[in-house]
This record gives structure tokens, sequence and C-alpha cells, in this order.
């Protein structure tokens, strides 16, 4: 069962392939909005996955996030969420990043409870069109 509270944790270290310039966001060697945003997605739905039924999964809805401080090469970023909100099939995470120095980005991201064959069904629909 999915309640507020729960809390989930993820770090990464800050290297070529999530840097800006690699990822296409920007020109310099920082960690790139992309990656700071995938991190917040990774840890808000590995931290409800263990509370959800047999066949269920979460999807990324909404972000409302603002990356506030560079992080260079070689730093670690660390991710931390929390479920605020549980309102039907909807869960509102707070997430914070963080490197060495303090906070590069924080806000709040959405995810909708799916099944997951259902869903995939779905999708996988739209290519035969």
């Amino acid at each position: 069962m999915l309640e507020t509270g729960i809390k989930g944790m993820q770090q990464v270290t800050v290297c070529e392939e999530n840097s800006a310039l690699s990822m296409g966001s920007g020109t310099l060697k920082v960690f790139a909005t992309p990656a700071m945003i995938a991190l917040m997605e990774k840890t808000a739905w590995m931290s409800a996955a263990p509370h959800l039924e047999d066949g269920q999964g979460t999807v990324g809805t909404a972000l409302d996030i603002k990356h506030t401080a560079a992080t260079p090469l070689g730093m670690t970023v660390t991710c931390e969420s929390e479920l605020i909100a549980v309102d039907g099939r909807k869960l509102t995470f707070h997430v914070t990043a963080r490197d060495e120095a303090g906070v590069i980005g924080e806000g709040n991201h959405e995810r909708f409870i799916v099944d997951n064959e259902k869903f995939q069904a779905k999708a996988d629909k739209k290519a035969e069109k």
C-alpha cells in the first residue's frame, strides 16, 4: 500500500556521459539537466516500486523542477524523493538533488500507477497504425 512519507535515494557520479555536452543540452562539461531529471524520476519510481501490486508499475507524467546549480565532472549527485500526496493512482513526489556543495535542483514530480501489460499493449498499438 502506498502512503505518503515513502522516501527514496539514488546517487550518480558526474561523468562525460551525463554531461550537458554529451547529452546535447549544452556545451559544458557539467551535470546535464536531462540527467538530473532522469535521476529524479528513477529515485521516485524505485521508492514506490516495492509497495505496488504484482504487475503494476508507475509512469512519469509531470515535472515542476528547477536546476539551480552546476555540478562539475567527478562530483557525486545524490537525489532524495519523498511521496507527498496520493490521489487514487496519481502519486506526487518532492525531489531534491544535491552535490557535495549543496542543493543543485528540486521540485515536484508526478507519476501514475499503471498495469504494466495493459500500458505496454496500448503503447505498442500505436506502432501498428
